[in-house]
């Protein structure tokens, strides 16, 4: 076995990557077998030394200072990428303050949704006629939600009253009170 691993060795990645690639199509457990052994071994050198990774001994000076150079960039690569978006987080912050949003009343907001005039004022009325029917259409619903919810309170609150009157180890005050 070892003597077909150097062999596809003299030949370098490009054997590699087509015996990969024949191993994919011919059955694909076969490809990704390969694609482990790769990478297991290091055989495309995307790690330190010439042909593998510091881990299997091949590398400028062992496995435990490249990990720790391998965290350090990782660390350096997750800080840079949390600035970045901070920054964004930021740029969009301060124009959502500046512009102000949809229903805000900044430029661009009121009930345009952000959208000025087309120029079209038949379109223009339509909009919003539509946007301020399902303004109310929200409200509506906001309010059924809440007159559902104040239902669904009644019914717990009551259910919990009925329970404490019919309890019977309650106190002298709590005595069973019939209706």
């Amino acid at each position: 076995m070892s003597g077909v691993i150097a062999r596809i060795d003299d030949f370098g990645k490009p054997a590699w990557i087509v015996l990969m690639v024949l191993g994919f199509v011919v059955y694909w457990p076969i490809g990704l077998a390969i694609l482990a052994y790769i990478i297991w071994s290091g055989r495309m050198g995307m790690w330190s030394g010439p042909m593998g990774c510091a881990w299997h001994g091949s590398g400028r000076g062992g496995g435990r200072a490249d990990v720790e150079e391998w965290r350090q960039r990782a660390i350096e690569r997750v800080n840079r990428m949390a600035e970045h978006w901070e920054h964004r987080r930021a740029r969009r912050e301060e124009r959502r303050q500046r512009w102000g949003g949809p229903y805000r009343g900044g430029p661009g907001g009121g009930h345009g949704g952000g959208m000025g005039e087309t120029g079209n004022r038949a379109f223009d009325e339509y909009r919003a006629d539509a946007l301020r029917k399902l303004e109310d259409e929200a409200s509506e619903f906001r309010a059924f939600l809440e007159r559902l919810r104040m239902a669904r309170d009644r019914a717990e609150f009551d259910e919990y009253i009925k329970e404490r009157r019919n309890r019977p180890d309650g106190g002298p005050s709590e005595a069973p009170q019939q209706q």
